[in-house]
């Protein structure tokens, strides 16, 4: 389970404005299909469609999601959405942070990492800001686990483990299912 202080201390910090693209909404789900501990769905926003690969067995409330929209299956994105205790009363960016990402025993990849919530959600998102989101991507596709750890002012890291059992398929399904869209 997640260390809900130190999530508690990341979202205390009033930030940005609120950045348009996280997935709060509930959209109607299609066509799951499982692959190991991941599942490939798709999901309905009126005349959009959107594509996920996601794995949410390593946490009771947390889910890692790989996502591509219709007409732009080019621009895939990284998210991590958390479970918390109560539904949030705004929109907004709550913080951008150092993160570190790691497939395995390969190089760790430095990046940056907005944390979000959206009014009337009880999720708060992160999208991590990937210069060559391909080569992780393939990384997962081959490895057995992804390390995220997200650097907290003053505290030791908040990290995370996440399995990659059936990544690789479900994403070779969200892209596949995106481009014949």
């Amino acid at each position: 389970m997640i260390h809900r202080f130190s999530l508690l201390l990341a979202l205390g910090a009033a930030g940005l404005a609120f950045a348009a693209g996280a997935q709060a909404a509930s959209f109607p789900v299609s066509d799951q299909v499982r692959f190991g501990a991941w599942q490939s769905a798709t999901l309905e926003d009126g005349d959009k469609r959107h594509f996920r690969a996601l794995e949410s067995e390593s946490y009771s409330d947390a889910t890692l999601s790989v996502n591509a929209t219709a007409g732009i299956c080019h621009l895939p994105w990284l998210e991590m959405r958390v479970t918390l205790a109560e539904s949030q009363t705004e929109s907004r960016t709550t913080r951008l942070v150092p993160a570190r990402l790691r497939v395995d025993q390969t190089p760790m990849l430095e990046t940056m990492a907005e944390f979000i919530v959206e009014e009337g959600d009880d999720g708060f998102y992160s999208h991590f800001y990937l210069g060559d989101l391909a080569a992780l991507l393939s990384r997962m596709s081959q490895g057995e686990k992804l390390f995220i750890g997200f650097e907290q002012e003053d505290g030791a890291p908040w990290t995370m483990t996440f399995t990659l059992d059936g990544a690789g398929q479900a994403i070779s399904e969200m892209q596949r299912r995106c481009e014949s869209a």
